[in-house]
């Protein structure tokens, strides 16, 4: 990064994160994480500042500004700490660290993150956003305590530890034991009880969409014709994409909404989010096949194709929310422009979008949808269609013109496990849709990953730009391209996918495995540079690394006819049974994952010449109690051995590799899957 034309420059400027960049010019002397900081600090004797945030975060922006820009606030901070800026996405293990010891402190946490500790690590204090003068005397505080009674933060530094460590403690149930019908009903209960009937997702405000609890009540309504869960979750994703948390114009979601009705979304654009909702949106689709769900999967790809694709086949991972140093600028719309831009149109648009002169949100106008096309239809006498397409060509109007306007700052790096996501949210809009460009985009993605952040066999790295990947993979790199891997081979029955994603299994095993727990650590055995490890277990906006290892190894135990991954898989479940049953609202790819344990997945393996063209029939319904399999026996894949056929198709339906009498029609396999 060029240091010219700025009055300050620190270590930052080595970086390639966004985020650390846009503080490579404070006047604060910020340190990147790493062993030359941790030796200042112990050599000068000075806590650690440790500053932890992400390019897209509205707050981090704002205090940035408020304090760590401001020359006087630098000066205390240089003089007693040594400061150290985190990329959140790009070191999520020391973000975890530091986000349970504010936890543990203050009840609460978020970004940006600001985290005292010792010389060594050990954290003894911290918060999230603070005031300039809040700050201020803090620092302050802190300082002149610690130079007085250096013993006391000692004491404070074990006891914060010590609750570190204990949040990482998990033990392991007898595994004879089943999981009921009864306990995941009695769990579907508890959830039932958050409901925002009114508007969609769970009651309260700020509004996340969480699309990671929807796949487990989509999949527990398919099995017991439960209706009111598939009407919740369907209910959601209409809510979700007639408001202001979906880009009306150029597709795509936002992070959150910061109230209960969709309307005012935090601006930021996620990857991750986009990639998982994208897979929740086509699952619904075979559901409910509306042409509404399929624009909301397009016109997402299409912007995240359009804003976020690298030139080397790899996704990007945030737009910011600011724009011009105003959160949402970019976005919001005055009436008259929309006036001038579609002149005798204007009425129409604005009526379908909710568009007045005084505007819905702070005196301007966010696109959202509160009528009906056939009410717009009946007061502008027109037909649905019609009103249909005067929309789309007003929208590409109004598209044009903001792209003249000055973008949010795009977050450059491509992270592994963000664009695994991607993959299973591309491979999960080709089963639904059919569309060759989606499978291709999916290859194109994972062959990107195979070869620029793989960097021995089978080991991968975290982060990727400009050319260069570093810092060692964490658990949720492995078990995300894992699972877009196993979703690959399901899609092309290219037998390369599945192998790969075995031997990334086996890799994780070693590398991450905790023999006495049977849980994995977020973190490989090969990084030591932290005060303890960190076990994943809570599904949040994105599931955690834990219940995705849980999975695949549920998935390739049945193609391997491994029963030792099985096992782990049951034994992770079985631990976790009596915390999921008690809080479930933070367990939603588990619960997924127990009822496939109750509905065991029959293993389908389709033989044949035309076995593509029977694939693509069982992957465009929505049957989650299937696992498929098919092409050469000779693949290395235990499942399919001794299935050769020569014939047109064979289709072979087994539970436990307990086969019944093969088929050779599509309607014949989908009498026998149905009656499950």
């Amino acid at each position: 990064m060029s240091t010219k034309n700025h009055i300050y420059n620190n270590d930052l400027i080595h970086e390639t994160s966004p985020y650390l960049l846009q503080h490579a010019h404070n006047p604060v002397n910020w340190m990147p994480w790493g062993e030359k900081a941790l030796t200042k600090a112990k050599n000068e004797d000075k806590l650690l500042l440790i500053s932890i945030g992400y390019s897209a975060c509205h707050w981090c922006h704002v205090m940035e500004h408020e304090s760590f820009e401001n020359e006087e606030i630098a000066s205390i901070m240089n003089e007693n700490f040594v400061c150290i800026k985190v990329d959140r996405e790009e070191r999520p293990d020391i973000d975890h660290i530091y986000m349970n010891a504010v936890q543990l402190i203050n009840g609460n946490g978020g970004w940006p993150l600001n985290c005292f500790a010792l010389p060594d690590g050990q954290p003894v204090y911290g918060g999230t956003y603070f005031k300039p003068q809040q700050w201020k005397d803090l620092l302050q505080n802190i300082s002149t305590t610690y130079n007085a009674d250096k013993y006391k933060f000692e004491e404070m530094a074990t006891e914060i530890k010590e609750g570190i460590v204990a949040l990482n403690h998990f033990s392991i149930n007898a595994v004879n034991k089943d999981i009921s019908y009864e306990e995941i009903l009695d769990i579907f209960i508890k959830l039932r009880k958050r409901f925002d009937h009114q508007h969609g997702g769970n009651a309260g405000a700020p509004k996340f969409p969480l699309p990671v609890g929807y796949f487990s009540m989509l999949r527990f309504s398919y099995h017991t014709n439960e209706k009111e869960l598939k009407k919740h979750v369907l209910f959601t994703l209409d809510k979700m994409m007639n408001g202001g948390i979906y880009d009306q114009l150029g597709g795509g979601f936002s992070r959150y909404s910061v109230d209960r009705y969709w309307h005012v979304p935090h601006f930021e654009k996620m990857l991750y989010d986009n990639a998982q909702l994208i897979n929740l949106y086509s699952e619904a689709y075979k559901i409910s096949p509306t042409e509404d769900y399929k624009k909301i999967v397009y016109n997402t790809i299409d912007f995240v194709n359009r804003e976020l694709k690298s030139p080397e086949g790899g996704f990007y991972s945030a737009l910011d929310a600011d724009s011009e140093g105003e959160e949402g600028k970019y976005y919001l719309w005055d009436k008259y422009e929309i006036d001038v831009l579609l002149k005798e149109d204007s009425d129409l648009f604005c009526d379908f979008y909710d568009i007045s002169l005084s505007g819905n949100f702070e005196d301007r106008n966010i696109l959202r949808k509160v009528k009906s096309k056939e009410e717009i239809a009946l007061k502008h006498n027109l037909s649905i269609e019609q009103v249909e397409k005067k929309i789309t060509e007003l929208k590409s109007v109004l598209l044009n013109h903001r792209e003249k306007r000055i973008k949010p700052s795009l977050d450059d790096k491509i992270l592994t496990s963000w664009n695994a996501l991607m993959i299973s949210g591309l491979v999960s809009a080709y089963k639904a849709f059919g569309d060759d460009k989606f499978l291709a985009l999916a290859i194109e993605n994972a062959e990107f990953i195979e070869h620029n952040l793989m960097s021995c066999e089978f080991c991968m790295q975290r982060s990727y730009k400009n050319g260069t990947a570093k810092i060692n993979g964490f658990l949720d790199d492995y078990a995300f391209f894992a699972q877009a891997l196993i979703n690959l081979y399901q899609v092309t029955f290219n037998s390369k996918w599945l192998h790969l994603a075995n031997h990334m299994m086996n890799y994780t095993i070693q590398h991450f495995m905790v023999a006495n727990t049977g849980y994995f650590n977020y973190t490989s055995n090969t990084n030591k540079d932290l005060i303890a490890d960190t076990i994943e277990i809570n599904d949040n906006v994105i599931p955690s690394s834990n219940s995705v290892i849980a999975h695949n190894l549920f998935l390739l135990g049945h193609y391997y006819l491994n029963d030792g991954y099985l096992t782990i898989s049951k034994k992770m479940i079985m631990g976790l049974k009596n915390e999921i049953a008690k809080n479930p609202y933070f367990f939603g790819n588990w619960i997924d994952l127990m009822i496939q344990f109750i509905h065991k997945p029959y293993e389908v393996c389709v033989m044949g010449t035309n076995a593509e063209e029977f694939r693509a029939e069982f992957n465009k319904m929505y049957l989650p109690n299937i696992l498929i399999a098919g092409g050469d026996p000779k693949s290395g894949i235990p499942l399919l051995e001794n299935r050769y056929v020569d014939e047109k198709v064979m289709i072979f339906i087994c539970r436990d590799n307990v086969c019944k009498q093969p088929v050779k029609s599509f309607a014949e396999a989908l009498q026998i899957i149905s009656n499950d």
